[in-house]
């Protein structure tokens, strides 16, 4: 056996047991100290622990979402509608109006029992109720729709926005008689940013706000009700909102053409939509008398069809202008009376060609008459020289010459006797030569040198005599 050099068995001294008397040592030393440091040991554990807390991201996870269908809508916008008759093109045009205005945008229809129920038959409106796009309300007493009085009043009564539109920014208010055109190049959205948007009634309307179709923002309206109170029985809702929002400060409101939302009185290109008043019964000649642009605005826009009282161009009466009428068309008329000016304006531009003419003609008469005159004066003065000179010569040769005084005299009577020669001889032709002329010229002026002569001599012999 080999030797040990210390003492065995259970008391012997080991490493490992002077460890476990070391640890069991200081184990009872720190829980011995442990009671007085033990709030300064929470206190910093839940330092530590704040601190780490504030580190980590916050996570909000909602397990309880709601089962209502309108929540997936904006439910700042809402498109509205009121109407007591139970007209049959009301669930068409809703029908519409759903799928041309923005998805986000939710549908309310007011109406009296026989309305809600008339429109609450169809299967469409059945489906867009149960996706919550739209909702059908009959309002509860005192509230009353059955006349526009009522309807006015309601409109501006801030507690109907209260309670029946909470949480409602925007409202597109339209009526049966007007609608929205799918051709548009805008979507409602993009003017969200106008308090008051509508449709003018004159070129420069400074408020484009009529109310039939129309986008209205309830905060400006709310503005105006906190210190204004529409009287009963007085003007309509729109017209009263828009004396006021047009002065208001920050209110950007609509004017002339400037924002106007939908075309009814004043024609437009490619409006978001067209206000019918009355269905057709009171609409404006300047935009829909004129075939050509009433053809234009049904290409446009054939929604039109839905709301409007229309009849097939073969029901036209014989002789139908197309502008409500029998005969030419305004159009045709004018047409005629620019014809008629210009026919007029023609003639008298050939009147006056006329005039002038004859007094072309006339002035051309006169100077050729002068000329004639002339010409027969220098044709008498070369007769007249010719028989003087012949006289003279003739006198010469057959004794003194006749004075001048007996050449006129004779010369005279040649001349009274070829006046009453032309006299007589008046429609002869004249156009006889001048060589004619000529010989009949010196013929004559030899009978009146030879006269001349004689004269002479008998004057002569009876001065002898004497």
């Amino acid at each position: 056996m080999a030797a040990t050099n210390g003492p065995t068995g259970v008391f012997a001294i080991t490493k490992a047991r002077l460890l476990i008397f070391a640890s069991l040592a200081i184990t009872w030393w720190i829980a011995h100290l442990l009671p007085s440091y033990k709030p300064m040991i929470k206190a910093q554990f839940k330092s530590r622990l704040d601190e780490a807390r504030q580190k980590i991201p916050k996570i909000k996870v909602d397990w309880h979402p709601t089962d209502d269908p309108r929540a997936r809508y904006n439910a700042s916008k809402l498109a509205l509608i009121i109407e007591p008759r139970p007209i049959p093109h009301l669930v068409p045009q809703l029908l519409h109006m759903t799928s041309v205005v923005p998805p986000d945008w939710r549908f309310l229809f007011i109406g009296s029992n026989k309305s809600v129920v008339s429109v609450a038959r169809s299967y469409g409106i059945k489906h867009q109720q149960v996706i919550g796009k739209l909702d059908l309300m009959v309002l509860p007493e005192p509230w009353s729709i059955d006349s526009k009085e009522n309807v006015y009043r309601l409109l501006t009564d801030v507690r109907f926005y209260d309670e029946f539109l909470p949480g409602v920014e925007w409202i597109l208010k339209f009526e049966s008689d007007s609608i929205l055109c799918s051709n548009s190049p805008t979507s409602l959205n993009e003017w969200l940013h106008w308090s008051w948007a509508g449709a003018p009634r004159t070129p420069d309307d400074r408020f484009s706000g009529n109310g039939g179709l129309s986008l209205r923002r309830v905060s400006s309206i709310k503005r105006v009700l906190q210190f204004q109170e529409r009287y009963n029985d007085t003007e309509a809702e729109d017209e009263w909102y828009g004396k006021r929002l047009w002065v208001m400060q920050g209110e950007k409101v609509a004017h002339g053409k400037n924002g106007a939302l939908a075309v009814e009185d004043v024609y437009m290109e490619k409006p978001m939509g067209y206000h019918v008043r009355d269905g057709g019964k009171g609409i404006n000649d300047a935009v829909w008398k004129k075939p050509k642009q009433r053809k234009k605005i049904f290409d446009y826009c054939p929604e039109l069809s839905l709301i409007m009282d229309m009849k097939l161009e073969r029901e036209r009466c014989d002789g139908d202008n197309k502008e409500g009428g029998i005969g030419p068309t305004d159009e045709e008329k004018e047409k005629l009376e620019e014809e008629a000016k210009k026919a007029a304006e023609e003639a008298a531009k050939a009147k006056e060609e006329e005039e002038a003419r004859k007094k072309k003609e006339e002035e051309e008469k006169k100077q050729k008459q002068a000329e004639e005159d002339r010409k027969k004066e220098a044709e008498e003065a070369a007769k007249k020289k010719a028989a003087e000179e012949k006289a003279t010569e003739h006198g010469s040769d057959a004794g003194p010459a006749a004075s001048s005084d007996e050449l006129d005299e004779i010369l005279g009577g040649e001349d009274v006797r070829k006046t009453d020669d032309g006299l007589n001889k008046e429609g002869a032709s004249s156009s006889d030569s001048d060589s004619e002329s000529n010989d009949d010229a010196d013929a004559k002026a030899k009978a009146m040198g030879a006269a001349a002569q004689a004269k002479a001599e008998a004057k002569k012999t009876s001065t002898h005599r004497l």
